[in-house]
């Protein structure tokens, strides 16, 4: 009798233990993106979108009036950074599930194992094939490059309906610019073009010589280029300074506003297929809500990446609403393991209404979303700053 009151006891403390690490303080999101290195200009985005959503939802409620409390993570650009950065958040931080990280090729080394430890993750920005696959908790509101990719080489042959010859340039290096730019070839093919070179580099390149004298040697209509934000941008000045004179399409790595004073002036006119427009809907009230959010703190139109994030924060809070109403309990009433389980059940149930417009996540975690979108980058005068025209 004596030994089963001890174990009695001795479960009680475990739950008790368990469900301290919730009671008494804000809900803990994780943020798990590039804060540093090469790829911050990409992250700076994220991190903007999710401090705005922060904002937004906690004046707006919270969790039915419980505030959650967004815990950062610099992953950098590597898949070591992710890994230690998802650790921290889950073992150290309790968060109840992550937003991150930013690459792909970062997502295929940190969330699995997220996905072991039953951590729900929804990916921001990672579009590579094979990300919803990795795990039954790992989802993401970034649409997949085969989706959104051909859209850019359709409104390029729109606009110069004379081009015949392709050079493809991608960052072999990176998981996500070398699915892309599988992507990329396929669309070239099935539209009947003739792809005249392939050219392959590192996203910590700077000198593309080689690559952009094999471009003009092959005398393509139209250069395709999978890169980051600062090696993408070196690229598409040097062909351009170099005598490339056709149309560009740039991958979403490019599909950031921190490329402008990367290749400046040469910027101009490339086409970029987008998975948002800040303007597209003017009935949509959180979107407007972030518009002016951004509007008001940067003095532009919130970019792509910093909508995703918005939205990846906005689906955990939404969900969470969720998993109180199926349960009948406050989160900081629940066993963070059970916070955790429940939180992924209800991210993949019912639909959305986010600045990226009607969306919903699909049982292995992949995005369904209705708009896709084609911008033309816009220089200003200054050749440091510019816009996003959009044309579809």
């Amino acid at each position: 009798m004596k030994r089963v009151a001890i174990a009695a006891i001795s479960l009680l403390a475990v739950a008790t233990v368990a469900q301290a690490e919730l009671v008494g303080k804000p809900i803990p999101i994780g943020i798990g993106v590039a804060q540093t290195s090469n790829v911050a200009l990409l992250g700076e985005e994220e991190v903007n979108g999710a401090k705005i959503a922060e904002k937004y939802f906690n004046d707006n409620g919270g969790i039915n009036g419980t505030p959650f409390k967004l815990i950062f993570q610099d992953t950098g650009g590597d898949e070591a950074g992710a890994i230690n950065s998802f650790q921290n958040l889950m073992n150290r931080d309790k968060v109840v599930g992550i937003v991150g990280p930013t690459l792909s090729q970062q997502a295929f080394s940190a969330d699995p194992i997220a996905n072991r430890a039953k951590v729900p993750v929804i990916g921001p920005s990672n579009t590579a094939k094979g990300i919803p696959q990795i795990g039954e908790y790992v989802g993401r509101v970034s649409a997949p490059v085969a989706v959104v990719a051909p859209n850019a080489v359709k409104q390029a042959l729109k606009e110069h309906p004379n081009i015949k010859k392709v050079a493809v340039l991608y960052a072999q290096n990176d998981a996500f610019n070398t699915s892309e730019s599988g992507t990329f070839q396929e669309t070239v093919k099935k539209m009947g073009l003739q792809i005249a070179t392939i050219q392959k580099f590192q996203t910590t390149d700077t000198d593309f010589t080689t690559q952009v004298t094999a471009v003009l040697g092959a005398n393509v209509d139209l250069a395709i280029v999978s890169g980051l934000s600062a090696d993408g941008g070196n690229l598409v000045k040097q062909l351009r300074q170099l005598g490339y004179k056709g149309p560009i399409i740039g991958g979403n790595g490019l599909n950031t506003v921190n490329i402008f004073p990367v290749c400046g002036q040469y910027c101009d006119g490339i086409l970029i297929a987008q998975a948002y427009s800040p303007s597209a809907d003017p009935k949509n009230a959180i979107n407007n809500a972030l518009v002016k959010a951004y509007r008001d703190k940067y003095k532009k139109d919130p970019p792509q990446f910093t909508a995703q994030t918005f939205t990846a924060v906005q689906v955990f809070v939404e969900a969470l609403k969720k998993v109180e109403a199926a349960t009948k309990k406050k989160i900081t009433q629940m066993e963070l393991a059970k916070v955790r389980e429940e939180l992924n059940k209800q991210i993949r149930v019912g639909t959305y209404i986010t600045p990226l417009g009607k969306i919903s996540l699909d049982h292995e975690g992949e995005i369904h979303q209705e708009n896709f979108y084609v911008a033309k980058i816009k220089m200003n005068p200054d050749n440091k700053t510019g816009k996003y025209i959009y044309v579809k």
